[in-house]
């Protein structure tokens, strides 16, 4: 396939994604949006009340921090299962390094936080997940560096000399050995560009309107089209290795910078459009990020591939490459059979705001209507500016008597008010939320037994059990599948990592498998405290049984009774439980000393003690011996160096006593000369010998 005719397909595939999202979904999210946030329904009248009701706001921020508590207690997030014995300590190790990703590395709790509330405002919740890696340079200076040294250095390959490198000139040094004249060794002074390469993977939520599939998925699974449609400037296309000139021909505004669903979230910021910055490098380029199935080898078969193009339909192409994941996660809290997208807490509460937001209105109006009610006037028989004066205690000026009167209306709220409850009860039955799951209606609550309180608190909440089973069953297993397939094929080198308070090496290397585990999440549906009644009552049970049958029983053993205590501490809100009980691992290791010791025996037999006493001797002996011998060397070392420097100084004496010499004899031949000159004749005769 070439290059022009896979433009064309994935053109295509942008824009029926595109009129499908904007035709079916676009104007729903927005009018969600809306009435989140309590905007005029747009049927207000003028001078009526315009009061709006937020049912879904209220309903949306009641079932977040149940469904957060699921999810996120005890900052675990999610638990792998071994599916055989020999797997048990990997698949803690996974379970563990997965919270680790989520926890540390990301935010984890805003990133389920925005999730969730996504799906339960537009139907649909999206978040992306990769392995983001990325390359930092820093200069760094060296002064005085020996041969070896700047070797070792030059040898990195992500060091690249800046410059030249200066050489210190060398000097002439006197070694005190030998006192023999030498040249220092040279040095080294250089600048070095340092580039050091990190990754880490990174989750992040996906705006609904930017997220794209094609008509007729079901699941992301069988999607043959899903792409995330995004701004960036040029400035980071360019860092990231494309073209300037190409990615600079599709900078300025866009399709997506008009985009109503932005414009919406956006427009108490009263964000301005199409304005280009006065930086060209900062201006956006509409980015697709497309992962889907095209047949690009022309042999029959559709593979998937990841192709990222700009423009507002993806007429650039920058990259292609072969792709082995899809790199989203979606949750909707109510599942479509045969759809992706399912139904939101918008779907299910937008009428009833608009009906009560109606009633309400209608409401008002009958008691303003009843507190100010309208005034008859006779005309030119009343003044009308103190009519319209509505102070109270004001006067009215008339001609006559009777000349004006009030209008009273009817009082409609023995009629709205059993409506308005009637409608908050099918928000209930609808949502599942109501007071009694909250414990917040007294009439409901008032004089019933415990059991009968637990009945109706724990009924209220099935629903809620519900989303947060569908989310766990659908989305957040594909997210954690998808980070420990990128922990396996990226993040993928040996580590020592701080776990359960603990620094502990691990090797994500030996996970290649993905069916060694089996992932769980949403394990926190049931009630806390009921969760440490009943391992309590199962703990008393193992107690019974180790008091009765003793450790080595065949019911329970000592590590099983360890982690039911464990349990109830970690449920209990405590993260550390090291603190209170020791881990399997620790138990197993202090059976095994305990056996050892067990397997040695008490004392030693006479016979062992008179050999251990031998053996001590001889251990005196021998370091006796070192000792001596050791004296003896250090003192044969000091008669070698004191005979060595008494050489060197009889040396040094004797070189100065013929540079004495010689000088004494330059010195005679220079009188010699100078006699000479003066008396013109040859004394050397007279001179004794």
């Amino acid at each position: 396939m070439d290059e022009h005719q896979l433009n064309s397909i994935v053109s295509s595939e942008i824009r029926e994604s595109l009129n499908h999202f904007e035709s079916e979904h676009s104007a729903d999210r927005i009018r969600a949006l809306d009435m989140y946030l309590g905007e005029p329904l747009g049927n207000e009248v003028e001078g009526r009340s315009q009061v709006v009701s937020t049912e879904l706001s209220d309903t949306v921020e009641a079932i977040v921090p149940n469904l957060m508590r699921v999810f996120t207690s005890n900052d675990k997030y999610v638990r792998f299962n071994a599916r055989t014995a020999e797997d048990v300590e990997r698949a803690e190790q996974i379970s563990d390094y997965c919270n680790y990703i989520i926890n540390h590395q990301n935010d984890g709790y805003k990133v389920l936080y925005n999730w969730f509330k996504d799906a339960l405002l537009f139907r649909l919740g999206v978040v992306k997940y990769y392995y983001d890696e990325t390359e930092t340079t820093n200069e760094e200076e060296y002064e005085g560096l020996n041969e070896a040294e700047l070797t070792a250095l030059l040898a990195n390959p992500d060091i690249e000399v800046v410059g030249s490198i200066e050489t210190t000139e060398q000097e002439i040094v006197i070694d005190e050995m030998t006192g023999m004249a030498m040249e220092s060794p040279p040095s080294f002074d250089l600048t070095v560009r340092v580039r050091e390469v990190s990754g880490k993977i990174k989750i992040e939520n996906v705006p609904p309107e930017e997220f794209l599939v094609n008509r007729r998925a079901t699941s992301l699974d069988d999607a043959h089209f899903i792409a995330h449609r995004t701004t960036m400037t040029v400035s980071d296309l360019v860092a990231m290795g494309y073209d300037r000139d190409i990615v600079e021909k599709h900078a300025g505004s866009s399709d997506l910078d008009i985009d109503q669903e932005r414009v919406a979230r956006f427009q108490d910021l009263e964000a301005a459009t199409g304005i280009d910055p006065a930086d060209p490098t900062l201006a956006e380029v509409v980015y697709y990020e497309c992962i889907m199935k095209v047949d690009y080898d022309n042999d029959g078969i559709a593979e998937m591939r990841r192709i990222c193009a700009i423009g507002d339909a993806g007429t650039e192409i920058l990259h292609n490459e072969p792709c082995d994941y899809v790199p989203f996660a979606v949750v909707s809290p109510i599942l479509m059979p045969h759809r992706l997208i399912g139904r939101s807490i918008y779907d299910m509460t937008e009428d009833l705001q608009v009906i009560k937001s109606t009633l309400l209105r209608q409401y008002l109006d009958s008691v303003y209507s009843s507190t100010l009610p309208r005034m008859g006037v006779v005309e030119g028989m009343v003044n009308i500016d103190d009519v319209l004066d509505g102070t109270a205690g004001g006067v009215i000026r008339m001609r006559q008597a009777g000349a004006i009167q009030p209008i009273m209306g009817n009082a409609v709220g023995g009629e709205i008010r059993p409506l308005m409850d009637y409608i908050d009860q099918i928000k209930e039955q609808r949502t599942g939320l109501s007071k009694a799951s909250q414990g917040l209606d007294a009439n409901a609550l008032q004089s019933t037994t415990a059991s009968a309180i637990s009945a109706t608190v724990r009924g209220a909440q099935v629903k809620l059990e519900s989303y947060a089973r569908t989310m766990a069953e659908t989305g957040v297993k594909d997210l954690f599948k998808g980070i420990l397939h990128l922990v396996t094929k990226y993040d993928n080198k040996p580590k020592i990592v701080r776990l359960r308070n603990n620094f502990v090496p691990i090797d994500p290397r030996e996970w290649t498998s993905e069916y060694d585990v089996v992932v769980q999440v949403g394990l926190g549906t049931a009630d806390d405290e009921q969760k440490i009644a009943f391992l309590t009552q199962i703990a008393s049970k193992q107690e019974q049984i180790l008091m009765q049958m003793g450790p080595d029983n065949p019911i329970v053993t000592m590590e099983q009774y360890v982690n039911t205590l464990r349990s109830i501490a970690e449920i209990g809100g405590f993260k550390d439980a090291d603190q209170f009980f020791n881990n399997t691992q620790q138990i197993q290791q202090a059976k095994m000393q305990q056996a050892q010791q067990a397997q040695q025996p008490q004392g030693p037999t006479p016979e062992q003690q008179q050999m251990a006493q031998m053996l001590q001797l001889e251990q005196q002996k021998a370091q006796a011996d070192i000792q001596i011998a050791q004296q003896k060397a250090e003192a044969d070392i000091a008669l070698k160096r004191e005979k060595m420097m008494a050489d060197i100084q009889m040396e040094r004496e004797k070189a100065q006593l013929e540079m004495e010499l010689r000088r004494q004899e330059l010195d005679a031949e220079a009188q010699l000369r100078a006699m000479k000159a003066m008396t013109g004749s040859d004394i050397s005769t007279n001179l004794p010998r």
